[in-house]
C-alpha cells in the first residue's frame, strides 16, 4: 500500500488542484479561486499518469470526491497536507540503512524512534559480485559527493585514479554517474578535453578536485542506442525472472506460444558488456537471434571462458 496510486499519485494531484483553488484571504479566511475544467485536466496531465485524466477530473466534477463546488471553487480553507504514515516512516528507515543511500546524506533525524520495516540482511544477494564499492569509507563518500556537485553545477573535475599501468591524473568534463547492480559499483562517465570517453570506477579514485568545466571535443555518443533480440523459453518461471532482471531496460515482448516469447531489448552502447553478461546468466533459457554482432560477442566470450577452464 506504500506505493498505491490513491496515496501516491492521486493524492498529490488532487492536493495540487485544491492548493490552487484554496487561496488564503485576510484574517486567515479563505477565498475560493474557481478552476476551469481545462485547468484541472492540465494539472492532471502534468502531474499524474496518462490514464488519470479519465478518472480524476470526473470524480471531482460529479461529486464522488466532494472537494470542489460546481463553480470550480473549494470549501477547503487551507492547502492540503498529508503527514507520513507509520508504514511510510518504517520503509524510509529501512532504505536509509542501505549504505548506498548514505552517499546522498539523507536527513534521518525524524526517524530516530522508528522501527525499520526490514533489516539489510533480510535480502540474500546471489546474482552480484561480493566485492562491491566501500560505501561507508569517508573518502569514497567525499569523492561521490564532489562528483555529484560537479554534475549539478556543470563544473569540471581533476581526478587522480588507479588504472592500467599505475596512477593517472586527468581533467574531465563529467557526464553522469552510473551504477552497476551486477558489480555493485558506481562509475564516473566523463570525457577529456579531446573528447575521449572514460569510465572510472569510483573505488579507484584517490583524489577529486573541482575545476572549471573543460570544453570537450565532441566524440562518439556513449548513449547510442542498440538493441538485441532473443527467444525466451519460459521454463522455471524464466519470463518473470527476465522481466524483473531487465526491468531497467526498454523491452518489447511478443508471445509466440504457451512457453516461448520473443523479446527485443534496447540498451546504451556503453552498457553492452554488462547486458551481455546478464543475458548469459540465463543460460539455455535465452537464445539470442539478432543482431549478428551481438551473437559474435557471445561466441567470443564463451571461447575465452573455455580457454580459462581448459
Amino acid at each position: 500500500m506504500i506505493f498505491h496510486e490513491i496515496y501516491g499519485s492521486y493524492f498529490q494531484v488532487v492536493a495540487e488542484i485544491l492548493a490552487e483553488a484554496a487561496v488564503s484571504g485576510e484574517c486567515g479566511r479563505a477565498e475560493g479561486t474557481k478552476l476551469t475544467p481545462a485547468r484541472i485536466r492540465e494539472i492532471v496531465e502534468e502531474k499524474a499518469f496518462l490514464e488519470s485524466s479519465l478518472t480524476i477530473p470526473y470524480a471531482l466534477r460529479d461529486g464522488r470526491w466532494p472537494l470542489l463546488r460546481k463553480d470550480g471553487s473549494t470549501p477547503i480553507r487551507h492547502a492540503p497536507e498529508r503527514p507520513l504514515s507509520t508504514l511510510e516512516k518504517r520503509w524510509l528507515k529501512a532504505i536509509c540503512a542501505d549504505p548506498r543511500i548514505q552517499l546522498f546524506d539523507p536527513p534521518v533525524a525524524d526517524l530516530d524512534d522508528v522501527t525499520p520495516l526490514f533489516e539489510p540482511d533480510f535480502f540474500v544477494w546471489f546474482d552480484r559480485y561480493a566485492d562491491g564499492d566501500p560505501y561507508e569509507d569517508p573518502a569514497y563518500q567525499e569523492h561521490f559527493r564532489m562528483i555529484l556537485l560537479a554534475l549539478r553545477e556543470g563544473r569540471g573535475l581533476r581526478v587522480v585514479f588507479r588504472g592500467k599501468g599505475g596512477m593517472h591524473e586527468k581533467e574531465f568534463a563529467p557526464e553522469r554517474l552510473e551504477y552497476s547492480a551486477k558489480d555493485d559499483k558506481f562509475r564516473l562517465a566523463a570525457r577529456t578535453g579531446r573528447g575521449t570517453p572514460y569510465l572510472v570506477n569510483l573505488a579507484r579514485i584517490q583524489e577529486v578536485r573541482l575545476t572549471e568545466r573543460p570544453e570537450a571535443v565532441p566524440g562518439p555518443d556513449p548513449k547510442e542506442k542498440c538493441s538485441v533480440t532473443f527467444l525466451l523459453t519460459d521454463d522455471r518461471n524464466a519470463l518473470e525472472r527476465v522481466m524483473i532482471h531487465f526491468s531497467d531496460l526498454e523491452k518489447e515482448t511478443v508471445r509466440l506460444d504457451e512457453a516461448h516469447y520473443r523479446v527485443t531489448m534496447t540498451y546504451r552502447k556503453d552498457d553492452e558488456t554488462e547486458v551481455l553478461i546478464r543475458i548469459l546468466s540465463f543460460g539455455p533459457q535465452i537464445r539470442v537471434t539478432a543482431p549478428e554482432s551481438f551473437i559474435g560477442l557471445i561466441k567470443d566470450r564463451l571461447k575465452k571462458q573455455k580457454v580459462r577452464t581448459d
